[in-house]
C-alpha cells in the first residue's frame, strides 16, 4: 500500500465554494459495498435507505471562531493564529504565521489589546506553537467571539456572508477547528422525517483538528503521523446504539469524524463499544476491522488524505476510487460544501 494509491486528479472547478440551499438538495451518490452498484440520488432521499431499526450517529461539535489575526508586539508585523486544541486553561496548541519568526517569548496582540498571546513553546511534530492567552477583561471565549473568525478550509477561497453556513444543525459545544462536514447536509425537516420513520439519532463528539486539511506526504501512509483528537462517546449514545443493534438495526455514522469516534470507543480486547472521553490517535487504513460502524454518510475528500484512506478501508480502495471517478464524470461537487456519499 502506497500513498499514491489514494491519489486522483480533482478538477478545481468541482471544488464547491458555497453550500447549496436548501442543504438537503445536494446530490447523493449511493455506493453498495457488496454489489458495487452506484445510484445517483438527492440527499433528501436519504430516508429511503434507512430502516426503522437503524441508528444514525452524528458529531455534535461546533466550530470555534478559531482564526485570530493580530500583530507582533515588538515589530507590529502581521501575525495569524489558528487554534487547534486547548491543553490547559487558556493555553492552546496553535498554527501560526509567520512560523519561523514567532519564537518562545514572543507576544501577539489582537484587536486593541483585548487579547494577548504569549508563545510558551514549540510543537516539533506539527511546527505549531503553544500559546498562553490573557485578556484585558472578560473571558477568553468572549474575546474570541469578538475578535476571531470561523476558519474555512484552504481550498475555500470565497468568504461566507454567514459563518453559520459552516456549522451543522447538530452543533453544540464549540471545540473544533473545522466542521464535521457530512452533517452540513441535514435540515430540520429531513431530520424530522428520519425520526418519524423510526430511525434513532444518537450524538457523539470529536473535536475536528488539523488532519482534516493535511494530505499525507509520506510515500508509505503507515509512516504518517496522524494528530490526536479529543472525542466523547456517552452512555446515552451507547444506549441508543445498543437498542438499534438489539432490534437488528445498523449503526450509520454521519461523517469520518463520527466513524473515528465510534471505532476509537471500541474496547480492543472485547470488541465492545464503551463510554469514552479521551484523546484518540486512531489512523484507519485498509485492513482495519470495523466493529462499531455498519454504514456511513460522508463527503468527497481530497486526494492523498487520511479521510479518503478511511473510506477506502471501509468500502475497498478499488471500489471507492472507481466511485470517485464516476463522481468526477458526473460533475459532483467535492469537499466541505460539496455533495455526499452514502456507503452501505
Amino acid at each position: 500500500m502506497k500513498t499514491e494509491d489514494f491519489d486522483y486528479d480533482l478538477p478545481s472547478g468541482l471544488i464547491a465554494q458555497t453550500p447549496v440551499e436548501p442543504r438537503d438538495s445536494c446530490r447523493l451518490l449511493v455506493l453498495d459495498r457488496q454489489s458495487g452498484q452506484v445510484d445517483h440520488r438527492t440527499f433528501s432521499d436519504l430516508p429511503e435507505y434507512l430502516r426503522p431499526e437503524d441508528v444514525l450517529v452524528v458529531n455534535e461539535t461546533r466550530v470555534l471562531p478559531a482564526r485570530l489575526k493580530g500583530a507582533k508586539d515588538e515589530t507590529g508585523g502581521a501575525a495569524e493564529v489558528l487554534l487547534l486544541r486547548e491543553t490547559y486553561e487558556n493555553t492552546w496548541e496553535c498554527l501560526v504565521k509567520p512560523g519561523r519568526r514567532l519564537k518562545p517569548g514572543a507576544k501577539i496582540v489582537f484587536g486593541e489589546g483585548e487579547l494577548t498571546g504569549l508563545i510558551v513553546g514549540v510543537l516539533e511534530e506539527s511546527g505549531g506553537r503553544l500559546i498562553r492567552f490573557t485578556t484585558s477583561g472578560g473571558s477568553f471565549l468572549d474575546a474570541l467571539h469578538k475578535l476571531g473568525e470561523v476558519p474555512l478550509p484552504p481550498y475555500i477561497t470565497k468568504e461566507l456572508e454567514d459563518s453559520e453556513l459552516y456549522q451543522t444543525m447538530f452543533a453544540r459545544d464549540e471545540r473544533s477547528a473545522a466542521a464535521p462536514t457530512a452533517g452540513l447536509h441535514f435540515t430540520p425537516g429531513l431530520t424530522e422525517r428520519i425520526r418519524a420513520a423510526g430511525t434513532l439519532i444518537a450524538r457523539v463528539e470529536l473535536d475536528v483538528g488539523i488532519d482534516t486539511f493535511r494530505p499525507v506526504s509520506e510515500d508509505d501512509p503507515t509512516e504518517h503521523h496522524i494528530h490526536s483528537e479529543y472525542f466523547r462517546v456517552g452512555e446515552h449514545a451507547l444506549d441508543l446504539i445498543a437498542d438499534a443493534r438489539g432490534r437488528g438495526g445498523r449503526v450509520i455514522a454521519v461523517g469520518t469524524t463520527t466513524v473515528r469516534a465510534l471505532e476509537s470507543a471500541v474496547n480492543p480486547q472485547t470488541g465492545i463499544l464503551e463510554p469514552a472521553d479521551r484523546q484518540t490517535n486512531l489512523f484507519i487504513l485498509p485492513g482495519h476491522r470495523f466493529r462499531a460502524v455498519d454504514a456511513m454518510v460522508t463527503n468527497f475528500h481530497t486526494p492523498r488524505s487520511t479521510l479518503l484512506m478511511m473510506v477506502s478501508a471501509f468500502a475497498g480502495r478499488g471500489l471507492v476510487m472507481r466511485a470517485y471517478q464516476t463522481a468526477i464524470e458526473e460533475r459532483y461537487r467535492f469537499l466541505s460544501f460539496g455533495d455526499a456519499m452514502l456507503v452501505l
